[in-house]
């Protein structure tokens, strides 16, 4: 399956790595044991936090799920975490899976697609949520259906930092029903998108709701200090 985010008219540039700096995961400590780890890049100065037991999936491992999925990892900053107790990277777009799995990437927009971005293009950025974006990709052939929306939040956060925040569900060939929680965000200039997605069963999803909605609440532009 070949996935919107990572088709040429995304806008994704190379040379991320010029731009971005080094990624840096640090466990935060309370009561003695640390129970959440946050996941920044110090230039973007973007972060999330997710549970210390999910795990972080290789960059070599997610970078082989990312080309696997229609795309191309080269130049982009990315990172994942598994809550599985057998993590693995192609659990990336994978059916059936009953953990959470999180994926996450921050890259620079084309002057194009900056000038085009809107609330809408945010919102399929990823795979298709709009009625004229499914229509297009079911005549293409895109093999999910059945997608059913749970949540379609804009969010307007500081200094211009704005976006989406999506849930919604798709059923995989087979009859497997996936949930998808998406924040797609971009800078006041709209040259740089921030991406996070957490995705698993819908019952995982249910099961799961209260550490997901604490992962995609976190998300931040900014600084976690």
């Amino acid at each position: 399956m070949t996935i919107r985010a990572f088709r040429s008219p995304r806008g994704l540039t190379g040379g991320l790595a010029f731009l971005l700096g080094a990624l840096a995961t640090v466990g935060l400590t309370a009561c003695g044991a640390p129970s959440y780890t946050y996941v920044a890049d110090s230039a973007a100065k973007a972060y999330y936090k997710v549970p210390t037991q999910w795990h972080q999936i290789s960059q070599h491992d997610l970078n082989a799920a990312l080309k696997a999925a229609g795309g191309s990892a080269d130049g982009i900053w990315s990172t994942a975490f598994d809550a599985s107790t057998a993590p693995s990277g192609s659990n990336f777009l994978a059916p059936a899976i009953d953990k959470p799995f999180v994926f996450a990437e921050v890259g620079t927009l084309s002057p194009t697609v900056s000038a085009e971005i809107s609330y809408n293009v945010l919102r399929d950025f990823m795979l298709p949520v709009t009625s004229n974006a499914r229509q297009q990709d079911a005549a293409g052939g895109f093999p999910l259906t059945n997608f059913k929306q749970l949540r379609d939040q804009t969010i307007n956060a500081s200094r211009g930092v704005h976006g989406v925040r999506e849930t919604f569900q798709y059923t995989f060939p087979g009859g497997v029903v996936d949930t998808f929680d998406e924040d797609v965000l971009t800078n006041a200039d709209q040259t740089v998108v921030y991406f996070l997605m957490v995705h698993c069963t819908d019952s995982c999803y249910s099961q799961n709701s209260n550490n997901i909605n604490t992962v995609m609440s976190s998300f931040t532009v900014g600084s976690p200090t």
